[in-house]
């Protein structure tokens, strides 16, 4: 493989990694602001750091640690969304 192939996919692969963790971002933000205006509130969400090490990142959406009460209220407009 040419050097000038190699640097190509090398610039693929950034452009694909940058794409995963935008989505990542945009889809935490999204679930943050529907939580909020259920007056749900998480502490810490964001995009999971393990998955965005890999070499080709999977990114996986961390919801934070919640209290019990949290969890309840979480539960409670999951099951009014799925009907």
């Amino acid at each position: 493989m040419s050097v000038k192939a190699e640097k190509e996919g090398s610039r693929v692969k950034e452009r694909h990694s940058a794409l995963c963790v935008e989505e990542a971002e945009g889809v935490v933000k999204e679930l943050r602001a529907l939580l909020a205006k259920t007056g749900i509130v998480l502490p810490s969400p964001g995009p999971d750091p393990v998955g965005l090490a890999r070499e080709a990142p999977r990114p996986l959406a961390e919801r934070g640690r919640c209290s019990v009460g949290t969890a309840r209220r979480l539960a409670v407009v999951t099951a009014v969304a799925a009907r």
